[in-house]
């Protein structure tokens, strides 16, 4: 910036111009990585609220919780509620519980035995927990237990799921739980898992003079999958009352949901297809059920762990989320599976409803409307009548709606501006600016710029979505490597409109281009999107990503033989489809735990998109790294840990002996000891070796001492 000043010499005025810019600094290597304050600063955070009144405020300086008065401003000490600051727990095989600060209760008495998932009561008298598969619950005041089942064994397991179950459908942060109380605590619903029939896979440990097998009941793509059986017991025992489903039957359950009033329990139930999904009220006391909720569709339909059915508590209608037109929608139903209405329609995805005002009859939700890369908070009546954008500019916010809906806390960002926090009303007034995470001195420093971005498809129907973030000191004259980093599972989209941090800034500064992109089927153009992957994993996202890497390839400041692609699971079995299928427009690649071969992996996961390999041969064939090896070319690292339970080993191994039979260069890298996600001491050496990886092949330079 240039400033003029003048002087008055005699009749003449004399101008100087002043130089006022200022020397603008790089990240340092600390500063890069994340690993020391830069561009941001810490602040205070918002995880919550006390209740209507006031909001939860995390001090930054001083580490302590504070209540604040939306109206007022005036913080005080919050006190979590005693019920609020209880927990159970295991240690040393036992179940404890503790309340608040006072001291720890111990609940059980089997330390040769450890118990499992132990989850509070409702009404906080009672702990239900897992005992060598079989389903127990404990009384807090008097410690006496209670024994649902007593079948438990190494392949029968009450109330603990099966594998592909705790995997794929019930969701890994259920730690393998499969039970639910009701809320009036007067009952336990729970799955039965048979493994008998599902294969033995054995994973091979190399520890210790002779190593051991650790077997796991792993359904791969066209087998038997476990008997399941969903019972509901009394919480003072008894007999057990099993659903009216035949076990026998080729299904699967989805979790269920318990009716406010405990009365019914509502099961979602799929076939083995994955294209029909029905819910049934099951009465509790006697099993039987009735179909109330009954819905088609051509590809398959997602059998959802979360928000699939969101009960009201006036118990008379229920809020279904469903993709069926399209795209993800909310709908208003009776609770004997009549519609009302549609409360969301249109072109876009709803994501998670935030609250429910039944009194007024209007939800809180998020969507992805305004921009597939962006979340934003919506209302709306129940009938789908006065739908408003509650959330403000071109930001992605992250919400928490006040109890009664007046309020909201949003931290937003994009990939310009750094996380800012605000308190608005429901009416999309903003009250009260809360934290701004910008360091004050942010523009003394010159660093990558994250830039979002779409370019068209080849076959001209979608705008892909990308993100690049350009070298520190980027010149169009020059030209820069480029690092692809995708995922691309269906439905998994990655790019979001969203401030990065520094984590990319040590890339940047060395003078390489990063790129995050999604493809059709990604979910950002709807399930109608994704309905491209049915059957044909593996074609539409390749052809889309070739589409952006070559035109990044046609832009003068991008080195056309210098286009390195990684990933890890998806992304590492799109890497290496990237280096075989499309080797001709991918140059390097790193691949973390590739998937090469879809009948390597789980049945439902599997299944939902490709059928089954006796229906659908050809798609297997296609989809498969194995099928293309012999037009691999250029240098692909993979690694994989041998312990791993997710993907299988076996998945690499069969790689590398289609590569070594060609007799062509690659890189192989097994963690010993390391599963699906590598080992701290392993990811530290990846770390480093995959700066080596781009020093060596990309920048042509020596790895600077700090890597070593």
């Amino acid at each position: 910036m240039n400033t003029v000043s003048r002087v008055l010499f005699g009749a003449s005025i004399v101008f100087f111009v002043h130089d006022l810019t200022f020397a603008q600094k790089k990240l340092d290597f600390a500063q890069s990585w994340g690993q020391k304050q830069s561009l941001t600063v810490r602040t205070n955070q918002y995880p919550g609220w006390a209740d209507e009144t006031a909001y939860l405020e995390n001090d930054v300086n001083d580490s302590r919780l504070y209540q604040v008065n939306v109206k007022s401003g005036k913080r005080s000490i919050y006190t979590v509620p005693a019920k609020e600051g209880t927990v159970v727990y295991v240690e040393d095989n036992d179940i404890f519980i503790k309340n608040g600060s006072g001291a720890a209760k111990k609940l059980t008495n089997s330390p040769e035995v450890a118990e499992q998932n132990p989850t509070l009561s409702p009404d906080g008298q009672y702990v239900a927990f897992t005992r060598k598969s079989n389903l127990y619950s404990v009384e807090v005041n008097t410690g006496k237990e209670f024994q649902y089942t007593n079948d438990g064994t190494d392949v029968i397991y009450n109330g603990w799921s099966s594998w592909v179950y705790y995997e794929e459908i019930l969701g890994r942060s259920t730690n393998y739980k499969a039970f639910w109380w009701s809320p009036d605590s007067k009952m336990i619903a729970f799955m039965r898992f048979d493994d008998t029939k599902v294969p033995m896979f054995p994973i091979y440990s190399s520890k210790g003079q002779h190593g051991y097998l650790e077997e796991t009941r792993y359904p791969k793509a066209g087998d038997p999958n476990p008997e399941v059986k969903v019972g509901i017991v009394q919480l003072n025992g008894g007999k057990v009352t099993w659903a009216d489903f035949n076990e026998k039957d080729d299904q699967y359950f989805g979790q269920p949901y318990w009716a406010f009033d405990s009365k019914n329990v509502m099961i979602q139930w799929m076939n083995r297809d994955q294209n029909n999904l029905k819910f049934y009220q099951v009465d509790p006391n006697t099993g039987l059920k009735k179909e109330i909720y009954d819905e088609h569709q051509s590809s398959w339909i997602n059998l959802d762990h979360e928000e699939r059915i969101t009960y009201l508590a006036d118990n008379k209608y229920y809020i279904l989320k469903s993709d069926k037109t399209g795209w993800a929608h909310y709908y208003l139903y009776k609770l004997d599976g009549t519609l009302v209405n549609p409360i969301t329609s249109g072109n876009w995805q709803v994501t998670e409803i935030k609250r429910i005002d039944e009194k007024n009859k209007v939800i809180y939700f998020t969507a992805r409307k305004e921009n597939s890369a962006r979340f934003d908070l919506y209302r709306v009546d129940y009938s789908g009548k006065n739908l408003k954008r509650l959330t403000f500019g071109e930001y992605s916010h992250d919400v928490n709606v006040s109890p009664d809906g007046k309020y909201f806390i949003t931290r937003y960002s994009n990939v310009r501006t750094p996380d800012r926090f605000a308190l608005v009303d429901n009416q999309g007034k903003v009250l009260r600016q809360l934290a701004n995470s910008k360091a004050a001195d942010f523009d003394s420093y010159t660093y990558g710029k994250t830039e979002y971005l779409h370019i068209k498809s080849d076959d001209g129907l979608f705008d892909l979505p990308l993100t690049i973030t350009y070298p520190t000191d980027f010149d169009k004259s020059k030209t820069y490597p480029v690092v692809f980093s995708i995922y691309g599972g269906p439905d998994a989209g990655t790019v979001k409109d969203t401030w990065k941090g520094t984590g990319n800034q040590y890339w940047a500064n060395e003078g390489v281009i990063q790129v995050s992109a999604d493809h059709r089927a990604s979910g950002h153009f709807g399930k109608q999107g994704v309905a491209y992957m049915h059957r044909n994993l593996g074609h539409w996202e390749i052809i889309d990503y070739s589409t952006i890497v070559k035109w990044l390839k046609s832009q003068s400041w991008v080195a056309k033989n210098k286009v390195l692609i990684t990933g890890h699971s998806y992304g590492g079995y799109m890497t290496c489809l990237a280096m075989t299928k499309a080797a001709d427009v991918f140059d390097f690649g790193i691949a973390g735990a590739p998937v090469t071969s879809w009948e390597l992996y789980d049945t439902h996961y599997t299944e939902r998109w490709m059928d089954t390999p006796q229906d659908n041969p050809e798609g297997y064939k296609t989809g498969s790294v194995l099928t293309y090896t012999n037009n691999y070319k250029g240098v692909l690292r993979i690694m994989h840990g041998d312990m791993d339970d997710n993907v299988h080993l076996q998945n690499t191994t069969q790689l590398v002996d289609k590569l070594t039979n060609r007799s062509v260069p690659f890189e192989l890298m097994i963690y010993p000891g390391s599963r699906h996600g590598f080992d701290r001491s392993k990811s530290k050496y990846d770390f480093n070796e995959r700066a080596r990886f781009y020093y060596q092949y990309l920048l042509e330079k020596p790895l600077p001492k700090e890597f070593k």
